[in-house]
């Protein structure tokens, strides 16, 4: 299957919000297409989610999946501290999320955390963005039936990155601006805590 390539920073139909998908449009091939087109250049990236905006459809249709072979690279401290834990594949559409309120004990931040994100759309670059820590996310699958997911962690942060493209957001209207580095820069970041990158940058 040839794909098709993944939309830069720049392209309109990364800054309007996406449309619904009709309920006429649910079930058919079309749909199942674009969403197998989604995975296919999803993985190939690879990344841990796409939204259709990213290849250039305007429908509010996302895909996540995050496996050990992607957190490979993370020590066991890393994943831990970014509650970053492998899932399933998951093609969500016309998804509403919504944010969970912390548990009242002993929940920091005010249920928010801080980490360093980059982008399909945005290579080469990562920042600091602050999310939400717990969301719930429903719509549904390609064939109508109906999903409901609870997150949090790394997996919750996906999802409110995800939604974000749906919205015509990117992590860059979010981000911690002098946070702002290229991927090779972050390395170095990266291996350190998040306070002590935000003291290095001034953030």
């Amino acid at each position: 299957m040839d794909l098709p390539p993944i939309v830069l920073a720049g392209r309109a139909v990364l800054r309007k919000p996406a449309a619904p998908v009709p309920p006429e449009e649910i079930g058919t091939k079309q749909l199942k297409h674009l969403i197998s087109t989604m995975i296919a250049v999803m993985r190939k990236a690879p990344g841990v989610g796409l939204a259709a905006p990213q290849i250039g459809v305007s429908q509010q249709v996302i895909v996540l999946e995050d496996s050990e072979e992607l957190m490979s690279r993370l020590t066991p401290g890393q994943r831990a501290e970014r509650g970053r834990v492998p899932f399933p594949l998951k093609a969500i559409v016309n998804p509403t999320l919504r944010v969970l309120a912390p548990s009242p004990q002993g929940a920091t931040g005010a249920g928010r955390a801080t980490f360093f994100e980059g982008c399909l759309s945005v290579p080469g670059y990562m920042a600091l963005v602050e999310r939400d820590l717990s969301v719930e996310v429903s719509g549904v699958d390609a064939d109508g039936k109906e999903i409901r997911w609870e997150a949090t962690g790394w997996p919750a942060r996906i999802l409110q990155h995800e939604v974000d493209h749906l919205r015509g957001a990117l992590y860059v209207d979010r981000m911690i601006t002098r946070s702002f580095c290229s991927n090779e820069e972050a390395k170095l970041l990266l291996s350190q805590s998040v306070a002590e990158a935000r003291a290095a940058l001034g953030a």
